[in-house]
This record gives structure tokens, sequence and C-alpha cells, in this order.
């Protein structure tokens, strides 16, 4: 059977390739709310083919969208079919604008004929090339798409979706483990096994709040604010599933 495998690593690109994120977030985002503009102005049910057929006709009107990658483009217009599919079936509220104030941006590509590949420590993609990646473990299986994000605190990552061919065979033992949740150990099993309180949300309390304090001093949505709005979410960014995560996994399997 076929298992989808997620992969996210960091990314390290160069001043023109930062560039070309910039503005392919911006394209995504242009395409995005011009589609749900027109939904809402002509009151009807929002159409994803017509929709991605347009791209052609705008490209023509707006030079500026050649420069980034088509297959980014036309995900926009399927984002925002998600959007309208999930709204439809009542699961989320009518979908809204993307604002260009947003600190947290992405893209999203898809692999056709080569255009994505990996070599050692670096990744190729549409329009951008090679690129220097953080590789902490390999990436198995076919890759399918890509998502390059920028998150608040100006950082870039890639999160890759590969599908894997994968034989699972489990053995019924009919055995059970008993697991007791404490405050002292964060878990405790019936086989006395402890995974240790890692307590991170003391760790960082003071810093958040400091960070949070300041934040509240700034006025909202100046200039200096959204420098201390980054400060403040890379101190909630800290990560908080280092080996505990793991050795739950571990217990369970």
């Amino acid at each position: 059977m076929e298992v989808k495998k997620a992969y996210k690593f960091r990314i390290y690109p160069n001043q023109t390739q930062t560039q070309l994120f910039e503005q392919t977030f911006g394209c995504s985002r242009f395409l995005y709310n011009r589609a749900l503009y027109e939904t809402k102005t002509a009151g009807t049910k929002f159409r994803k083919t017509p929709a991605i057929k347009e791209i052609g006709k705008l490209k023509k009107a707006f030079t500026w969208l050649k420069a980034v990658d088509s297959i980014a483009l036309q995900a926009a217009i399927e984002n925002l079919d998600d959007a309208f599919i999930r709204f439809y079936r009542k699961q989320t509220k009518f979908p809204r604008f993307k604002s260009k104030k947003n600190l947290v941006k992405s893209y999203t590509t898809k692999a056709v004929n080569g255009n994505i590949q990996l070599e050692d420590n670096k990744i190729k993609l549409p329009k951008v090339g090679w690129i220097r990646y953080a590789k902490s473990r390999e990436v198995k299986g076919t890759i399918k798409r890509v998502t390059v994000r920028k998150n608040a605190a100006g950082k870039y990552f890639v999160s890759i979706l590969a599908v894997v061919e994968h034989n699972y065979n489990r053995n019924n033992t009919n055995e059970t483990v008993g697991l007791d949740l404490g405050l002292t150990d964060f878990l405790i099993t019936n086989e006395g096994s402890k995974i240790k309180n890692p307590r991170h949300l003391k760790k960082y309390e003071q810093k958040l709040q400091h960070a949070q304090r300041t934040m509240s001093r700034r006025t909202i949505g100046s200039s200096n604010w959204h420098k201390q709005k980054i400060k403040w979410f890379a101190s909630t960014k800290r990560s908080l599933m280092p080996a505990g995560i793991f050795s739950i996994n571990y217990l369970a399997n």
C-alpha cells in the first residue's frame, strides 16, 4: 500500500532566491484574492477549472506573473477551491482575503518531469534552482509536492510530501500496557518505565512574558510592533518536541 510521508527542513536561500520567494508569495496571494473577489462579486459558486484557465489571460495583463513558478499559481487557485469546499460542507467560515501584512507566507509546487530534485544537502525547486537545506534525514519515496514557507521569524522552510510503498504487518500479541500521566513524571508505565516532565512552559515563561510586555508597548501595526512580533514569535517557536515525544512513540510500539 502507498503511504504518504512528510518531511520538513530549513532552507538557506541566497538574496536572489529570497526575492523570488517573496515574489511568488505575492503572486500567489494576488491570484487567490482576485479569484475570491470575483466569486464574491458575481455571487456564484466558485469553479476551479475556469479560474485556473484564467491564469493565462492574467499573465498577459500582468506580465510579472510570468516570473514565478506557474504550478505555484495554479496551487493558489486549488487552495481557494479547498477553502470553498470546506465552506460548502459547513466545516469553516467563508474564505477570507489574504493579507500582505501576514508574517507567515507560503506557496506550494508539484513534482512534474523532474522539476524537483534532491542531491546531497541541496534541493532543486522550479524557477528557484538549487538551495542548501539542513538535511537531518533521508527523504524516502517519490516526491509529490513541496511547500515553501516563511515563518514569522523570517526563516524559510520546505515541507516535502512523498509517497512510499509500505507493507505493514502488525503482530497481534493481545498485550496491553498501562500508562499514568503525572506532574513530577510526565508518564509512567505499568512496567515502571518513566518519562521525565520537561517543563518547557516554565523554562520559557519569563522570556515570553518579557516579549509580550515589550510588544504591548508598541503601536499596533507600526514597524517596531512588527519587529517585536517577530521576536515574540521566535521565542514561542522553541522546539517543544524533543526526545520525550519519541520516547512515547517507542513505548507505544
